[in-house]
């Protein structure tokens, strides 16, 4: 794992598709896995690190618990043998695991974040690493959620839970961009990079 900038996919596993997770109403952004597939592809042929978490939930009737076929990787994410997957119990993949670790040891100063679910693991993950003083990019049209309760017992849309969570960390937190901007960015400061480097 080496390299300036890393790809931190967040729970890609198949236990999002447990129809309790629609119970309020379904999810937003459908083409958020074809965008996490154009993510990991870039990613791969400039041989970037890509980093996977995976939720090894504790919880008895959980999808994600291991040895159930929710824990599996979802077929847009599944780690090869040389990527880093990170395991970890509850919402931040920095509590409890070796990631934060795992990045300094790289030299990682750059995440670019995508996964689910935006207004849980996703914004739990963030708001760490922005804390943390990671550049954090987090890639709004490849994370979704769902559907949401309040406490009034309104339901909000999972277009309003996503739309709010990324409001809740613009700026403070991370920069939230679309899939081409953030390969825009990435690339062009890549061949920057690169082009320093010979000269």
């Amino acid at each position: 794992m080496t390299g300036e900038t890393a790809l931190l996919l967040i729970d890609l596993q198949c236990a999002i598709d447990d129809p309790r997770w629609a119970e309020t109403g379904p999810r937003n952004n459908p083409q958020a896995e074809a965008r996490v597939a154009e993510l990991l592809a870039n990613w791969r042929a400039s041989h970037w690190p890509v980093i996977h978490v995976r939720h090894d939930s504790t919880e008895p009737d959980s999808a994600y618990r291991p040895g159930q076929p929710g824990h599996a990787f979802r077929a847009e994410a599944i780690p090869l043998a040389h990527e880093t997957v990170i395991p970890k119990h509850v919402n931040s993949a920095f509590i409890g695991t070796g990631l934060e670790n795992a990045l300094r040891r790289a030299g990682i100063t750059r995440l670019v974040v995508a996964g689910v679910i935006t207004n849980n693991s996703v914004e739990a993950t963030v708001r760490m690493a922005g804390n943390m003083g990671f550049d954090t990019l987090l890639a709004e049209d490849a994370c979704f959620t769902f559907a949401r309760r309040d406490l009034a017992g309104r339901i909000w849309s999972a277009e309003d839970v996503h739309a709010l969570s990324l409001a809740n960390l613009e700026g403070e937190y991370c920069r939230v961009l679309r899939v081409s901007e953030i390969l825009s960015e990435v690339q062009a400061n890549s061949a920057l990079a690169l082009g320093s480097h010979r000269g």
